[in-house]
């Protein structure tokens, strides 16, 4: 195999075949493959697309790449659920311990920030001690005994896209709908998932800023999934503004204690994740219908289980078994928290989510190369939501920073990021279909 041949037939426009395509990804995940190679295949890839047998066996040969999990010892459905990643998108650290206390076993394998959208492992990192790749071993116990796990990729475990999906946050390769679906499956089917339910996010704080495009991903992820054996549906959720009213690492993380135990409710987060509760819990067959499903997920939270669940999990993988109770114990806080005063008087109409996203990572709160260090302390909170009446001078955000410089600048981003306008806006619904 030589790797510029198949770089340059994917450039041409030629359709490769499995056994090729098999071949260039052995040598990505054995490290045979220069960063500029890997660059260059996911730019033909992205200039050139790839046919559906050309994804099924990139999907594949990913999932090959390492390890596939068994969860033969496990008597729960097994499930999962992936975003295609947003900003203020924190729904997995909820959902994972609601469905697990609902009777799902959730091995979640997530990622890190990827272009502007965070990272689930980033917000996992703010929590001290919190082992996000542990072995197999510690994995499997904390799923069986907790009920969930959300971890990342480790060296064995779909190795291949970890290389490639780092190259794709730092060369304009992020939206592709062949390396996303390959992305996205190949850890799931190296996890040894029975069912799958997928977020795929839709608007300008979106990869996939149209709804077309949108629904063309889901339909090839729903696709390729069934086709390799796991029973999938995938929801098209709104990303036209932060989907929580945090944006950042540890914010977020406050964000989820605060939903665990009770103390925030009603956003439009909370319809996210009770969507996709249902879903995982229908199409896993442990409910008979999404009312059932949703109210035995409200149940779970209301209850106290599903903060139990995440507790457990948290401790059992080296973090404090008191994070949901004292999250100023262990939550690192920014030493300049500064309003962001709205312009003037109006309904909040219109929000740029990806400039938040682009202004979390001028904070310190995700990277430009795949080598810098996150500072998980900075980003927003007490965002407001769009279609909210403000007075000039009140308050539409908080910014966490650094130092009093980077929060000046990030407050006059933020600023410049929403809409003010005299006339109540029309909101778009942030679930808009189900595939």
């Amino acid at each position: 195999m030589i790797p510029q041949e198949i770089i340059r037939r994917k450039r041409d426009g030629d359709e490769l075949d499995a056994a090729d395509i098999r071949s260039f990804i052995a040598a990505l995940a054995a490290g045979r493959l220069s960063e500029g190679q890997i660059g260059a295949f996911a730019m033909a890839v992205w200039f050139k697309g790839m046919s559906r047998a050309e994804i099924v066996a990139l999907t594949l040969a990913m999932a090959d790449s390492g390890d596939r999990l068994q969860w033969a010892d496990i008597d729960r459905p097994i499930a999962d659920k992936h975003s295609t990643g947003g900003v203020g998108d924190n729904v997995s650290l909820m959902l994972a311990p609601i469905a697990a206390a609902c009777g799902l076993a959730v091995p979640m394998i997530s990622g890190r920030g990827l272009g502007h959208t965070g990272g689930t492992l980033d917000k996992l990192e703010s929590i001290p001690g919190y082992r996000i790749t542990p072995d197999a071993d510690l994995f499997h116990k904390v799923v069986k005994e907790a009920g969930c796990a959300i971890i990342g990729q480790t060296g064995t475990l779909a190795p291949a896209d970890g290389r490639l999906y780092a190259v794709r946050d730092v060369t304009a390769t992020v939206d592709s709908i062949p390396l996303i679906t390959a992305s996205i499956l190949s850890k799931k089917l190296a996890a040894g998932l029975e069912t799958l339910v997928l977020d795929v996010k839709v608007g300008n704080g979106a990869f996939m800023a149209d709804r077309g495009k949108a629904e063309i991903l889901a339909q090839s992820l729903v696709e390729v999934a069934n086709g390799a054996g796991v029973k999938t549906s995938a929801l098209i959720t709104d990303m036209n503004q932060p989907l929580a009213d945090s944006a950042g690492n540890a914010v977020e993380m406050r964000n989820c204690l605060d939903f665990l135990a009770g103390r925030k409710r009603d956003t439009r987060l909370d319809i996210v994740v009770f969507a996709f509760a249902a879903e995982m819990l229908v199409k896993s067959g442990v409910a008979a219908s999404p009312d059932e499903a949703e109210g035995m997920a409200r149940q779970a939270l209301s209850s106290g289980k599903a903060a139990e669940v995440f507790a457990r999990m948290v401790s059992m993988l080296g973090g404090p078994p008191d994070l949901i109770e004292n999250p100023d114990r262990y939550l690192a806080r920014a030493p300049v928290e500064k309003p962001v005063p709205a312009a003037r008087s109006g309904w909040l109409s219109a929000c740029d989510a990806r400039g938040v996203g682009v202004s979390v990572i001028d904070l310190g709160g995700g990277r430009r190369h795949p080598a810098d260090r996150i500072d998980h302390r900075v980003g927003f909170s007490e965002l407001l939501p769009l279609g909210t009446r403000v007075n000039a001078g009140e308050p539409i955000a908080l910014v966490h920073a650094a130092d009093e410089a980077a929060a000046e600048r990030a407050a006059a981003a933020l600023a410049m990021h929403y809409r003010i306008t005299e006339d109540r806006p029309e909101l778009t619904p942030v679930i808009a279909g189900l595939i």
